[in-house]
C-alpha cells in the first residue's frame, strides 16, 4: 500500500515539473451589473503565463470572486501559449515597435545585466517568458489591456536569424555576417 501512495506521488511531482508555469496576476477589475434589486458586482482578472523558456499566453475571465475570476483567466491563458524566439535565451532578436488600439510600445535589446526595464503590464510578460535583458516604453495609453495585447503582438513579429535563413535558403553565418558589416557601417557614419 505504501509504494501506491509513493508513485502517486512522484506522478505529482513529474506532472508539477512538467506544467510549471509562472503566473502574474496583472490587474483586476469590479464591473457591476444593475439589475431590477440593485447592483450585482463581479470580478473581472487579467493574467499573464508564461514558461520561463520562451512561451507566453493571457487571458482575461470575470467571475463572481476574485479567486474564480484569476482560476478562469489562468485556464483561458494556458489555451492561448504561443512560443517565442529568444537571442541567447536572455533578450529579443531585434527592435520591435507595436500598437494594439489606443497602446503602442517599443521594446529594446539590450546588453548582458541590464535587466528588465519595463513597467506595469510589460513587465510582467517579460518576466513570465523569461526575457532578462529588454529596455522597454509604453507610449500612448496605459490600458493593461492594450499593452499586454500590443506587447505580445510585437513578440508574434520577432524572427530569428535561423527562420530568415530557412527562408532565404543561406546560412544563419551569412545573415549574421551581413548584420555586422552594417553595424560597422551606420557606427563609421556617425563619427563622421
Amino acid at each position: 500500500m505504501s509504494t501506491t501512495k509513493e508513485n502517486v506521488s512522484r506522478k505529482r511531482k513529474d506532472s508539477k515539473d512538467k506544467n510549471d508555469f509562472i503566473e502574474k496576476l496583472v490587474h483586476v477589475n469590479r464591473v457591476a451589473k444593475v439589475v431590477k434589486g440593485g447592483r450585482r458586482f463581479a470580478f473581472a482578472a487579467l493574467v499573464v503565463v508564461g514558461d520561463g523558456k520562451g512561451k507566453i499566453g493571457f487571458g482575461s475571465a470575470k467571475a463572481r470572486e476574485v479567486p474564480d475570476a484569476v482560476v478562469k483567466a489562468t485556464a483561458s491563458a494556458k489555451s492561448s501559449m504561443i512560443h517565442i524566439p529568444m537571442k541567447e535565451g536572455r533578450t529579443l532578436h531585434h527592435d520591435i515597435v507595436a500598437k494594439f488600439g489606443a497602446g503602442r510600445v517599443v521594446m529594446r535589446t539590450a546588453k548582458p545585466g541590464t535587466g528588465v526595464i519595463a513597467g506595469g503590464a510589460m513587465r510582467a510578460v517579460f518576466e513570465a517568458i523569461g526575457i532578462q535583458d529588454v529596455v522597454a516604453k509604453s507610449i500612448g495609453s496605459t490600458n493593461p489591456h492594450n499593452l499586454i495585447r500590443a506587447t505580445v503582438a510585437g513578440l508574434k513579429e520577432t524572427v530569428s536569424p535561423r527562420s530568415v535563413a530557412n527562408k532565404r535558403g543561406k546560412k544563419v553565418s551569412e545573415i549574421l555576417a551581413k548584420r555586422i558589416v552594417e553595424n560597422n557601417n551606420t557606427d563609421n557614419s556617425s563619427v563622421e
